[in-house]
């Protein structure tokens, strides 16, 4: 039995599956800013023509003239993911999309027997229910088109532990995990995998709030193993990775991005 990298007993060494993304289309919810705007600014760079989404028209414009200047392709798409026939129309027209990293998202951080029903619905509906249809939307253009393809959510390690202050949070991701898990059994044979990225907390708009208040601040220290609090650019290159041939069998799995948050 030959080894399976000789040929005619002459060693050939394995390639490294490229991370590069020409020819390939993606769509970023969420691109405005944070996690997002850094998914798009990655991809960019990796050659992938990305159309920047959110609702924010001025700042993903911004973002998009700085993509062009340097060369790249880029295209603005206004779009709210928490209007799901809006955004499945859109996905219709504007894909079929080769990568989504959906970016959107929201919180209304409080104690859980303070939880008002318009709070839950608030996060559902953009995290959960949003998350979910543009998922849906994006792998049935790319099943019509018979084209494979990668998804990618933005989820959170509050998808796979608890947090206090945080259970319509926590529950809306770890509703995020289980449709990921579902989707990639079913869109398999199609070849199109789904996954998320599960960061810690990363300093953005969104979790400034969090980081000015220091018994929070401590709280989040004490628990990340690295010593300090995420940043966009630790995303970067899992969006990267998953986007690309690199993570040709990777599907209905987590990428922890928590500094050992969950491990322990």
């Amino acid at each position: 039995m030959h080894h399976p990298y000789q040929r005619n007993n002459v060693m050939t060494l394995p390639q490294t599956p490229s991370f590069h993304l020409a020819g390939k289309r993606a769509l970023i919810t969420g691109a405005s800013s944070g996690i997002g705007r850094a998914c798009a600014v990655a991809l960019a760079e990796y050659g992938a023509a990305v159309t920047l989404a959110a609702r924010r028209a001025d700042q993903l414009e911004e973002t998009a003239a700085h993509l062009r200047g340097l060369g790249q392709t880029a295209d603005v798409l206004v779009l709210d993911v928490g209007d799901v026939e809006a955004t499945k129309d859109a996905v219709a027209r504007h894909g079929p999309f080769d990568i989504l990293i959906n970016s959107a998202g929201t919180a209304r951080h409080s104690k859980a027997i303070d939880t008002t029903s318009e709070d839950f619905d608030a996060v559902m509906n953009v995290n959960l229910r949003g998350a979910y249809f543009l998922s849906q939307a994006v792998a049935k253009g790319l099943i019509a088109a018979g084209r494979p393809g990668s998804l990618i959510n933005i989820s959170s390690q509050m998808g796979h532990v608890g947090g206090t202050d945080r259970a319509v949070y926590c529950a809306s991701k770890f509703a995020v995990e289980g449709f990921t898990k579902a989707m990639a059994i079913e869109l398999g044979p199609h070849n199109i995998r789904i996954n998320t990225i599960c960061p810690t907390f990363i300093l953005t708009e969104l979790t400034q709030p969090t980081f000015e208040d220091p018994g929070k601040r401590a709280w989040v220290l004490d628990k990340i193993k690295l010593g300090r609090v995420g940043k966009v650019e630790d995303i970067m290159g899992a969006a990267v990775y998953l986007a690309s041939d690199a993570a040709a069998l990777v599907t209905g799995t987590a990428v922890m991005i928590d500094g050992g948050w969950t491990a322990d």
